[in-house]
Order: structure tokens, then C-alpha cells, then sequence
């Protein structure tokens, strides 16, 4: 076990927090990291793409000419994927679904890594608690700019501290994004610049992890 200090919203140090070795401390498999990565990225994938099949384009209904005699090739209907204006042989369609599978092992590994690689890089910070007293985004942002976060933040937070003050005060915040620690995706792992993270989302990262 390692541990980590623990900062008020004040930025000064109160404690320290163990970190399961298992989760934070192991050296990062960027092969892992890929294909977990390349998973959530499918998974959000939407069949928003249509084409028309051979059935569904305009005209086709008869033979164009016909079979022999003529010096062309033969053709049974204009409407064939082979002609210009034709339907698609394999078409995309709204319903298609992209999704991937991944087994648990890989993904905890996968997610091992990232949290590893923050602590790594000091990219990870725990606060005791997050809390917005007032719905006003000039405040919270004033009381992130005091703990020194300026970039793009991730904030992870205990479902319990989650309330609808933290929710209206950070949503304005456009480098800033607070989840639960279960919407805590590979990709915003590794996008966002600092990962700040409650004692509470700590203990239940661990636990999701472990």
C-alpha cells in the first residue's frame, strides 16, 4: 500500500489516503490501455448512417434490355448495386450496433493502468470533499482556481456528495466535468489534465477495482 495526501478546499494538506499498489501503483500495459480505449470508443458508437438497398432505390422494376443480342453485357434491373444510381450491396443502416466485447480482467487492468500512469505524472489529486454551497459557477470556479486547478479538471465524486448544487455549479464550467466514480470512463481518464478525486470516490474506485 502507498499513500497519497489529502487536500482540503482550501489546498492545504489535512492527511494522507492508502492507495491499493494493485490499482495505483503498477506499471502501465499501453497495449491494455489501447484496446480498452478502442472499446468505449465502439460502444458510444451510433448507427446514425443510412443507404438504400437494390429494394428500396427508385426505378429497377424491369429488365433493361434484353438478354441476348445486343452486344452489352446482360442486366436484370437498373436498380442493381453495379449501376450508377443503384442500391448498396451492404448498406449501413440507423440499427447497426458497433458495440465490443470486453472481458472484466482486461478492463480492470485497462483502467489499473490509466489510474497508475496519473499518479505517475502527479495528475491526481485527492480532496477530502467537494461541495458547492451555492448553484453559482463563479464560486465553484473560484474554489478550484484555490486548489490550483486552472486546465481541464475531471472531478470524481461519491454518489452521496453529488447533489444539484455541485451539478448546476460545474456544468457551465466548460474544461470541467464531474462524474461518479462508476461514469468514470478510460477516455476521460486520459483526456482531462488533472483527476481530482474525493477520500469517498478513492475508497469506492478501489473497491469497483479491486
Amino acid at each position: 500500500m502507498s499513500t497519497i495526501k489529502v487536500l482540503n478546499m482550501a489546498g492545504a494538506e489535512v492527511g494522507t489516503v492508502e492507495l491499493n499498489d494493485g490499482i495505483f501503483g503498477i506499471e502501465p500495459n499501453t497495449a491494455v490501455v489501447h484496446e480498452v480505449v478502442k472499446n468505449h470508443l465502439a460502444n458510444c458508437r451510433q448507427g446514425t448512417q443510412s443507404a438504400l438497398t437494390r429494394a428500396e432505390v427508385s426505378g429497377g422494376g424491369r429488365k433493361p434490355w434484353r438478354q441476348k443480342g445486343t452486344g452489352r453485357a446482360r442486366s436484370g434491373m437498373t436498380s442493381s448495386p453495379l449501376w450508377r444510381s443503384g442500391g448498396r450491396a451492404f448498406p449501413n443502416t440507423p440499427d447497426e450496433n458497433f458495440s465490443q466485447k470486453l472481458n472484466k480482467k482486461m478492463f480492470r487492468a485497462g483502467m489499473a493502468s490509466i489510474y497508475s500512469k496519473l499518479v505517475a505524472d502527479a495528475r491526481f489529486v485527492v480532496v477530502e470533499t467537494i461541495k458547492a454551497d451555492l448553484p453559482k459557477t463563479k464560486a465553484f470556479a473560484s474554489q478550484l482556481k484555490t486548489l490550483g486547478l486552472t486546465a481541464r479538471t475531471l472531478i470524481i465524486v461519491d454518489e452521496s456528495e453529488l447533489d444539484d448544487n455541485l451539478i448546476l455549479a460545474s456544468r457551465n464550467l466548460k474544461d470541467v466535468l464531474v462524474v461518479t466514480p462508476r461514469f468514470a470512463d478510460p477516455l476521460c481518464l486520459i483526456y482531462f489534465d488533472k483527476v481530482v478525486a474525493t477520500k469517498a470516490a478513492v475508497a469506492q474506485i478501489q473497491e469497483m477495482l479491486a
